[in-house]
């Protein structure tokens, strides 16, 4: 399938590659954008090779920060986002208060088109969230705004939202890509199905999507704030990162990510690709489908995590990017909790807790992981190191798109995953990944229920508070930890190459590509 919007504006991006097209290192890339009639054209085109595509184009059903890169802030935008410190700033709302509790009210722009050409406006802003808490819909990203009682309109410029319990994290869930607002006539058009064709008031617009090749956007000239700098962007699929590497130096790509740690020294023992690198919200894990046997069993699973020696994987498999984590919140992020230790390496212990669960002499399981480089490598480390205690695990290595699919429907036993934590708040990732309302394609991978741990999420949601907010959510991390539902590893690291002819660009805390500030220097 290929998804195009905009004949007209396909046929220039077509001619322009006829233009530019030159001999590739990989089958089916052909872009050579570091040229000099590349570099005669004012703006030009950035090409980013990535490992994956995007699992869909959604905002509203997407369950990745991978697919989520390609639309927030570039095509959609939300009714606040974050600045270079990652704090809220005004987007398509100019003001806001919480009028009381449980009511929040917006101050809209009125200056905005949605790249149709439909006015933005509070209709649009209700239309938008109708359809994200619509049951019939079943978007999987209803959870986050579940609180939502009525968005309310009160006049064209002037929105509310009434809640149903105060919601302190309502404009960190604003300012990430579920918060994105939709135009109402691709809401019509598509109703409670997959939207194909972004259509938001973002300084880009969708041009087309090949699926597991490369989506193509526009500079969207009409936009309301400040324009891009870039006239297109292609994101093209390249699963191996040698190739996507060999591109950037040869000039048919400016930006390969993710990078993986074993890249790192030649990138930047190269003349024209240099090593980007940031702190994210996220962290690293391994996980436990608690549903399943022997995992159903805690004494298992505190056995596995104490027969984990984690400095080892941190030092040989990551080369000491990256912190060791205590917790699957980031250091960074609100509600992280400081004093909470992880489990320590002690074999003794976890074959007496594996003989006391009835498995003496071991048990042989599965554990799926995508296929990145260091995702693959802890896997076998975790292999060799499982050993000791009698444990066969076996590793099945997904492409992104498949391992996603499994997680969301939980076949599997073990797997190895990480959290980027959109929002840069505890709630983020303790709703989505441990309450028994999220569980599967919501991110509770784990299929944890526990109903101790849902109060106390639940009460720090509604919490005004911030100091008695950190209280609850370091109880809830300590619980969890007890429960041993994962495996802390670390505290990710976003890297990628870059082209030393690019400025202005970055990764968000959250794991966002930021690209609306990128120029390419002319050669």
């Amino acid at each position: 399938m290929k998804v195009k919007r905009g004949i007209g504006r396909l046929f220039q991006v077509m001619l322009l590659l006829f233009v530019i097209t030159g001999c590739s290192t990989n089958n089916n890339v052909s872009t050579k954008v570091n040229s000099k009639e590349d570099a005669s054209k004012d703006g030009g085109t950035l090409v980013i090779v990535r490992l994956s595509d995007a699992e869909n184009l959604d905002q509203q059903f997407m369950s990745t920060i991978n697919a989520a890169s390609i639309t927030h802030g570039k095509i959609y935008e939300g009714l606040v986002g974050r600045d270079e410190n990652a704090e809220i700033k005004p987007l398509l709302a100019k003001s806001w208060e919480q009028v009381n509790d449980t009511t929040w009210e917006f101050k809209l722009r009125d200056d905005v088109e949605f790249h149709d050409g439909t006015p933005f406006n509070a209709n649009a802003v209700k239309a938008t969230f109708d359809r994200l808490l619509d049951p019939k819909v079943g978007s999987p990203r209803a959870v986050v705004l579940s609180m939502v009682n009525e968005v309310k309109v009160v006049d064209d410029y002037t929105v509310q939202f009434i809640l149903s319990e105060p919601f302190s994290p309502l404009l960190s869930i604003l300012a990430s890509h579920e918060g994105g607002i939709i135009s109402p006539k691709s809401i019509e058009e598509y109703g409670g199905k997959i939207i194909n064709e972004p259509n938001g008031t973002g300084p880009f617009v969708f041009e087309s999507w090949t699926p597991g090749q490369e989506i193509k956007l526009n500079k969207n000239k009409e936009y309301w704030g400040e324009k891009a700098k870039v006239d297109n962007v292609v994101f093209k699929v390249v699963p191996e990162e040698t190739t996507r590497i060999s591109m950037i130096e040869t000039g048919e790509a400016h930006i390969a990510e993710p990078l993986s740690v074993t890249m790192m020294d030649t990138v930047e023992a190269s003349q024209s690709t240099e090593v980007y690198r940031s702190e994210g919200f996220g962290t690293e894990f391994i996980g436990f489908n608690v549903l399943k046997k022997p995992f159903d069993d805690v004494r298992v699973r505190k056995a596995i995590a104490h027969a984990v020696e984690m400095d080892s994987i941190i030092k040989g498999v990551y080369n000491n990017v990256g912190k060791k984590a205590n917790s699957l919140l980031g250091s960074k992020v609100f509600g992280y909790h400081p004093n909470m230790k992880a489990y320590g390496y002690n074999l003794n212990e976890a074959k007496k807790l594996l003989a006391e669960a009835g498995y003496p002499d071991g048990f042989e399981t599965t554990l799926i992981t995508m296929d990145s480089k260091e995702r693959i490598n802890m896997a076998e480390v975790l292999q060799s190191q499982l050993k000791g205690i009698g444990i066969k695990l076996n590793i099945q290595v997904l492409e992104y798109g498949t391992f996603v699919e499994q997680g969301n429907k939980g076949n599997f036993e073990m797997f190895i995953s990480s959290w980027r934590n959109a929002t840069g708040d505890a709630d983020y990732n303790q709703y989505n990944l441990f309450h028994t309302s999220s569980h599967g394609s919501a991110g509770n991978y784990f299929f944890y229920s526990n109903k101790e741990i849902d109060s106390l999420i639940e009460t720090a949601r509604s919490e005004q508070d911030q100091e008695k907010r950190m209280e609850l959510y370091s109880k809830a991390q300590e619980l969890e930890m007890e429960d041993a539902v994962y495996i802390p590893v670390r505290v990710i690291e976003n890297l990628a190459a870059v082209s030393k002819i690019v400025d202005g660009f970055s990764i968000s805390p959250s794991g966002y590509l930021e690209i609306n500030d990128v120029s390419i220097k002319k050669q």
